[in-house]
């Protein structure tokens, strides 16, 4: 039928044969709770088969560079005209990235300065790459580009100087043998390493920390008495020399970020943290470097760049074009770029973007900006007959900010395209033409139309989650269940004083202990600002760090550490009054759980680690001598030695794309025979990675540790996971969601501040409420949990609400009310 895509016979994931028709030229939206198929549905299987059609047109020979095969796994697609994705997440947002370059503003910015900026008598023209620290003959040679330099210090090597080399004073050199190597060398060079470090003199000290040199000596070691120390060569290497070299050379994250502790880190000498060439720096346009430029806020630098339209033109809308009456090169160039760059940066004004600058590094803006910012992109491109398939494009919207993005979208359909939207917000759902409810559950249980049409019509649906919320969001009963309004009390007070922050400066805030606050305001007026600050000064004076972010053992801020500019710390005081001062501060953000599909849900959460015992514990296991370690998939002895445990074997094909297919030996069970053949009550580790969180629940009911896991996965909405589901292949709300669960399995646990960001990013309402009732049960065990967030539902059930604004960026980052929601708070 002409004027709509027809669907038929999706089967990807969870699936169930499904048949649909979406209407084109139109906003469609797709709903259901978290796990349902949404995304299955408009992303694997819509966008999937157009990247499929697109790949079947293109060069056998060129089709073998592309990285996956694409099988969308539906019997049939009609009408489906070309579409354009934007999804969650920061694939392909790098380390040196920046609002700039996921724009392609930078390089516009870049250009202007080059033809159009005023340079210094008798200096030379420069081209673009000279603007940006990301070139060679652009980055300042003093610290590559960075800003700042990594510096040992005598002060950041040897934190206790009452200590001596033999307990360890230069706490920067490694541990286990290297590090005993190293004492052993300056022993056996007659220095004293039994004298306290600052007893020793200033040349020695200078010495062994930073000379340059690297005597091979012959050590005889001092180890055990018992075993036979046979002198060996060894050769020294001063503590500095060894952490820039670990510093330049590791791709150990850990080892990274553990050597960043015995650096301080100070802006470049070279170019004062600008980060660029002296030469490229000294030109300006209209008063500002390229990085003054770029430091703007969004909304600042449209004011500059309209001034300066109207002074090309001598019309505030008009459009900076070629003048009739002929100018020069360079103002024909100017009016040009101006108008080029304007257009580009009102679209992000109209997305609430106003408040980013150019140079803020891509890793430290939300995964909801981040894709708007995309969606402005894709604004710019001017393509006709495409259907874009947007991921949330809500997230991280304050609710007055939803209506810009709606008149967007729509002026996306007005152009002659369809949008399809896989969206939670109801607010966005009731103002779409269509809507598409996948469900009824999650996982097994979804998968299914419950309708197809438009929106009025999704009230009326029996058995559809969607349709109990769409005209009636919030629920508060369901997350306070039958706690009466003013039954929790604060039992203490935080009080912060003077934090320091990004766009929060010199801000006081009295936190109450042991109940539920949300932070509000605008998209970018301070509210992740606001928690970060929390987050470092509390850690920093009252309570230890444990940050729940990332897989295990990773570096939290890896994502960061090689950026263009280091971490910032926030400033501050802190003082606890009363009762339940937090000991811990546990900050849980959306960030993945895992870099590998060896990565899963069972062993992230640590249930994996019963089970193993569990099975090891089995007579059969006994009898042939198997540990808990030969239950892994990750080891040698345990795995299938075909597939190296990872259940699937690559298929290289010559002029097609490579793929995987299920390991021909254990058919995608990822151990090896033998340990198969190991049951415990009636399954196999294999059985077990199959199950789902929830049928899980009852096997492995015997197992304490296990069940408790699974029971605070199964609270938070995560029935459906598989235990052996990948990492990598979890959204962010479901990271999010088993890190909060990780927690929640803990028996005991010491008052606690939790500091979470965002948390109902990609979920549905219902999903919602049953997060936001595992966090108040935080509150009601005596914890205190901080939330930003813009839901309504988060808003309306709080104990405290505290509001940030009044506007974005420098507009905002003030406290501007602090409300008690629930009387008795």
């Amino acid at each position: 039928m002409d004027g709509q895509i027809e669907v038929r016979g999706a089967r990807l994931h969870n699936l169930r044969d499904v048949d649909v028709d979406l209407p084109r030229d139109a906003l469609v939206a797709v709903t259901g709770v978290s796990g349902s198929g949404k995304s299955s549905l408009a992303f694997g299987t819509i966008h999937g088969e157009s990247q499929r059609r697109y790949l079947d047109s293109v060069a056998p020979y060129a089709r073998r560079l592309l990285h996956t095969a694409i099988d969308p796994q539906v019997r049939d697609v009609h009408g489906l005209p070309p579409t354009v994705a934007l999804e969650q997440g920061r694939s392909g947002a790098g380390a040196r990235s920046s609002v700039g370059t996921v724009t392609t503003t930078g390089a516009t910015l870049r250009m202007l300065l080059s033809r159009c900026g005023s340079y210094p008598t008798g200096a030379p023209h420069l081209d673009s790459d000279h603007f940006s620290a990301n070139t060679a003959v652009g980055a300042c040679p003093g610290c590559g580009g960075l800003g700042v330099v990594h510096e040992p210090t005598e002060a950041s090597m040897v934190p206790d100087d009452t200590l001596s080399i033999a307990e360890g004073a230069v706490a920067a050199w490694p541990g286990a043998w290297l590090g005993k190597n190293y004492r052993d060398i300056v022993a056996t060079l007659g220095h004293d390493v039994d004298a306290p470090w600052r007893e020793l003199p200033a040349s020695t000290r200078e010495w062994i920390l930073f000379t340059d040199e690297q005597p091979v000596v012959t050590v005889v070691p001092v180890r055990d008495a018992e075993r036979i120390n046979r002198p060996y060569q060894g050769t020294f290497s001063s503590a500095a020399r060894y952490v820039r070299r670990t510093l330049a050379e590791t791709r150990s994250a850990t080892s990274r970020r553990r050597m960043l502790r015995f650096v301080e880190t100070r802006a470049c000498p070279t170019c004062g943290g600008r980060r660029l060439r002296p030469d490229a720096l000294a030109v300006t346009w209209q008063g500002l470097a390229v990085d003054e430029a770029a430091a703007l806020p969004v909304a600042g630098l449209v004011e500059v760049l309209r001034a300066r339209r109207l002074e090309l033109t001598g019309e505030p809308g008009a459009p900076a074009g070629v003048d009739q009456d002929g100018p020069d090169a360079r103002a024909q160039a100017e009016s040009v770029l101006v108008a080029d760059l304007l257009g580009r940066l009102e679209l992000l004004l109209d997305l609430g973007l106003g408040h980013l600058s150019l140079d803020r590094p891509a890793v430290g803006v939300s995964t909801g900006e981040l894709q708007r910012l995309r969606l402005a992109t894709a604004l710019r491109s001017g393509l006709f007959g495409v259907v874009y398939v947007l991921d949330e494009p809500s997230a991280g919207l304050h609710p007055r900010d939803v209506d810009q993005l709606l008149e967007l979208l729509r002026a996306l359909v007005a152009a002659g395209n369809t949008v399809v939207v896989v969206e939670h917000d109801m607010a966005v759902v009731q103002r779409c033409d269509w809507v598409v409810d996948v469900g009824p559950g999650a996982g097994r249980d979804g998968g299914q139309v419950l309708w197809s049409g438009p929106v009025g019509g999704l009230g009326g649906v029996e058995g559809s989650p969607t349709a109990a919320y769409l005209q009636e969001p919030v629920h508060p009963g369901e997350v306070l269940g039958d706690a009466a309004p003013g039954e929790r009390a604060p039992t203490g007070t935080l009080e912060l004083r003077r934090l320091d922050r990004h766009t929060v400066r010199g801000v006081d805030l009295d936190l109450p202990l042991g109940v539920v606050t949300v932070v509000t305001g605008v998209s970018g007026s301070g509210k992740t600002s606001l928690l970060d600050a929390v987050h470092d000064v509390v850690g920093g004076r009252l309570a230890r760090v444990e940050d729940v972010e990332g897989e295990r053992g990773a570096d939290p801020e890896d994502e960061d550490g090689d950026g263009p500019r280091a971490a910032p710390r926030s400033g501050g005081q802190a003082r606890a009054v009363g009762d339940g001062a937090p000991t811990r501060v546990v900050r849980i953000t959306q960030k993945p759980i895992g870099r590998s599909p060896r990565s899963t849900l069972a062993t992230y959460t640590g249930l994996w680690d019963a089970v193993r015992q569990a099975f090891a514990a089995t007579p059969e296991a006994q009898d042939r001598g198997f540990t808990a370690s030969r239950f892994s998939f990750n080891t040698t002895a345990g795995q299938c030695p075909t597939c190296g445990g990872e259940g699937a074997v690559a298929v290289e094909l010559l002029f097609l794309p490579g793929t995987y297919a299920p390991c021909p030996t254990c058919h995608g069970d990822r151990f090896g025979p033998e340990t198969l053949e190991v049951r415990w009550h009636g399954h196999t580790v294999a059985d077990l990675l199959r199950m789902s969180v929830r049928e899980a629940r009852e096997a492995l009911a015997r197992l304490p540790a296990a069940a408790r896991a699974l029971e605070a996965l199964d609270a938070l909405g995560l029935g459906y996971l598989q235990l052996g589901q990948a990492a990598t292949e979890l959204s962010g709300g479901e990271a999010q969601r088993i890190k909060l669960a990780t927690e929640l399995q803990r028996r005991r646990r010491s008052a606690t501040l939790y500091l979470f960001d965002e948390p109902t990013t990609g979920l549905h309402p219902a999903d919602v409420h049953r997060l936001l009732a595992q966090l108040h049960a935080l509150a009601g065990a005596g914890h205190t949990v901080v939330v930003a967030e813009h839901d309504p539902a988060a808003v309306a059930t709080a104990d405290v609400v505290v509001q940030m604004g009044p506007g974005a960026g420098d507009a905002g980052g003030r406290v501007e009310e602090v409300r008690r929601v629930r009387a008795g708070t």
